[in-house]
């Protein structure tokens, strides 16, 4: 986060709402807080009412989640003297819940809340982890290549809004892109990539992820391909399946979603389709790396080491 917040003297700082949920009592947090909630008010909220019209229940870890964030801004209040909370608008009523919470504790002590709209598709779903396909900031978990391709795969509808909300280009020059069509959609996809990956990653991860995309997707060009290694804890009497290396890339999260890519024709080695799900890989097979590829924009280059 320091790539985008300045933490040094002074500034901003982060900390783990474990150092006080973790060793709250139960009770006593009912007894401090339980009673300043009232449940018709709770259920008027909007995250509330939308959960039981369109999935019919509310779990009750569900409808504690009010309470719990409330509590984490009443005790960054009380800590840090933070009287702001600012969040994603599907957070509004948790937010406020927190703002009444200190109200009811301080009296005139004042805090407030503010929101951001969320970046959503063209279907009006959620980009983010709850909904799938999550994009993380730590090149850990997602690479700096498989970052570019995130964006630079969005749907063509998509393109411009998030070049607006998530780029610094200039508005002139993002207005200039709202005519273009076709096969300029892929020039502002790779805008969006590029400059989405140098703001997270630097601009050197930025342009070898560039590099690497058209490469792969010009000539076929697996040098700069994004490397899955393969050891022997991974092999299973001496060999690996497809499913396992599906598993391994990042490309199934369990062995039978590989099997349905499988059977689904989207997988290959090498460029020679596998149409059989079982098909495994020796330590010889994969010393000088197989390009395994899942339908037509996603390959990485399995390595025995």
């Amino acid at each position: 986060m320091s790539r985008f917040i300045d933490f040094s003297e002074g500034k901003a700082i982060m900390v783990n709402n474990a150092d006080w949920l973790l060793s709250l009592n139960y009770v006593d947090l009912l007894r401090e807080v339980g009673a300043d909630f009232h449940v018709n008010n709770m259920l008027r909220a909007e995250c509330y009412k939308q959960r039981l019209e369109r999935d019919g229940g509310l779990s009750f870890l569900e409808f504690n989640y009010m309470i719990m964030q409330s509590y984490d801004f009443l005790e960054l209040y009380r800590r840090y003297g933070c009287n702001l909370q600012f969040g994603g608008d599907d957070q509004w009523s948790n937010m406020l819940g927190g703002r009444e919470l200190i109200r009811k504790k301080y009296g005139e002590k004042k805090a407030d809340a503010m929101t951001i709209t969320l970046l959503l598709t063209s279907e009006g779903q959620k980009m983010g982890k709850t909904v799938g396909g999550a994009v993380w900031l730590d090149p850990e978990k997602t690479s700096p290549y498989e970052f570019y391709q995130y964006w630079r795969n969005v749907n063509d509808a998509d393109v411009l809004k998030c070049i607006r909300m998530l780029t610094f280009l200039p508005l002139d020059e993002i207005d200039k892109m709202d005519s273009w069509e076709g096969a300029r959609l892929n020039t502002a996809k790779e805008i969006l990539a590029y400059e989405l990956t140098k703001l997270v990653h630097g601009e050197d991860e930025a342009q070898k992820a560039q590099s690497a995309s058209r490469a792969i997707f010009t000539s076929g060009d697996s040098e700069n391909m994004p490397t899955v290694e393969i050891g022997e804890s991974d092999l299973n009497d001496g060999t690996i399946d497809i499913q396992a290396i599906l598993i391994k890339c990042g490309f199934a999260t369990s062995r039978s979603d590989a099997r349905r890519c499988v059977d689904g024709g989207g997988v290959s080695a090498d460029g020679d389709k596998i149409t059989d799900a079982f098909k495994t890989f020796s330590p010889d097979d994969l010393k000088d790396g197989v390009v395994i590829k899942k339908g037509k924009k996603n390959f990485k280059k399995v390595l025995f080491k």
